[in-house]
């Protein structure tokens, strides 16, 4: 990937805004997700899926979990990226790029 792609308030539409609540994903995952993860091997023909794994240490809905996965989907028009949604799980021990760590 050439340069850093910023996303903005901008970028998110009302459903993905949605998304983001529901699953407890920021605007800087996404970013961050896009930026420095690894292509997700469930991305549909023309989007492209990245995926990330962020250290958690946090209850998410009264359980207790290590880590967040965040994986975001997106298609480029025009030399604009398209956010079309987030995902999120949250445990631990999650591959990492084809690897563990």
């Amino acid at each position: 990937m050439g340069s850093r792609i910023i996303i903005t308030e901008a970028d998110i539409h009302h459903h993905l805004h949605m998304r983001m609540e529901q699953r407890g994903v920021s605007l800087d995952e996404i970013e961050r997700t896009v930026n420095e993860g690894w292509d997700a091997s469930d991305a549909k023909e023309r989007t492209t899926g990245r995926v990330f794994v962020f250290p958690y240490n946090s209850d998410w809905e009264g359980q207790y979990f290590e880590e967040k996965e965040v994986t975001v989907y997106y298609r480029y028009k025009d030399d604009r990226i398209i956010l079309l949604t987030v995902k999120a799980r949250y445990g631990g021990n999650f591959v990492r790029g084809g690897k563990t760590e």
